[in-house]
């Protein structure tokens, strides 16, 4: 898991600096993702992050809440806290050491159903650490692809981190596409790049 732990700067860098140039008028406008309109995408983010990042550092999870759909994140300087959060998920998976044993996953909500994080099962159960850390990677590369789609942006994503998150999204996709939160994947072509095979496995079109 090292090649994975060290694109983890490198994704975040790339997330951030789309993150930072989201205009605020431009909040309904849609994404690559079709549930989501861009403040939808916005708050899925900010509510996940505080979830995988105890995962990731192996800390007491966020109280049980009404979920994500009930959730407002994007108020304040939501820009600031969801720069911020990239930094720290990258930071607790920066070490290979931080890919090893397991974890658990909160599930979010108050009713102890199951949600979705990245395309695994996570209710308040052990996970492998892995799965955690590749669901970030995922969350980072691709959805920071998805806010620049939406927004007009470029998604500068080094050669390395798309070769990263193509492993990780490979490792997630099956289950991704049985919950519902990948679609089925699209063929992208023998010339096509690392970031583009990632995207098309999660049913993108890039």
């Amino acid at each position: 898991m090292s090649e994975l732990a060290s694109a983890m700067n490198g994704a975040a860098g790339a997330f951030r600096a789309v993150v930072r140039g989201v205009p605020t008028e431009r909040l309904a406008a849609p994404t690559p993702r079709a549930h989501y309109d861009l403040r939808g995408l916005l708050n899925h983010l900010l509510y996940w992050a505080p979830r995988l990042s105890a995962a990731a550092r192996r800390l007491p999870a966020p109280p049980p809440d009404g979920g994500e759909e009930a959730a407002d994140l994007v108020t304040g300087e939501w820009r600031d806290r969801l720069a911020g959060a990239a930094d720290k998920l990258a930071t607790a998976l920066g070490s290979p050491r931080a890919w090893e044993g397991t974890t658990e996953m909160s599930a979010g909500g108050d009713d102890g159903r199951a949600s979705r994080a990245g395309g695994a099962k996570a209710g308040g159960t052990r996970l492998p650490a892995s799965m955690v850390g590749s669901m970030v990677l995922c969350e980072l590369v691709v959805h920071g692809w998805d806010l620049a789609v939406a927004t007009g942006q470029p998604f500068r994503c080094p050669p390395e981190v798309a070769e990263a998150a193509l492993v990780a999204v490979g490792g997630l996709a099956e289950q991704g596409r049985a919950y519902g939160v990948f679609g089925e994947p699209v063929e992208v072509g023998p010339a096509a790049s690392a970031l583009e095979r990632t995207l098309g496995l999660t049913g993108r079109r890039p």
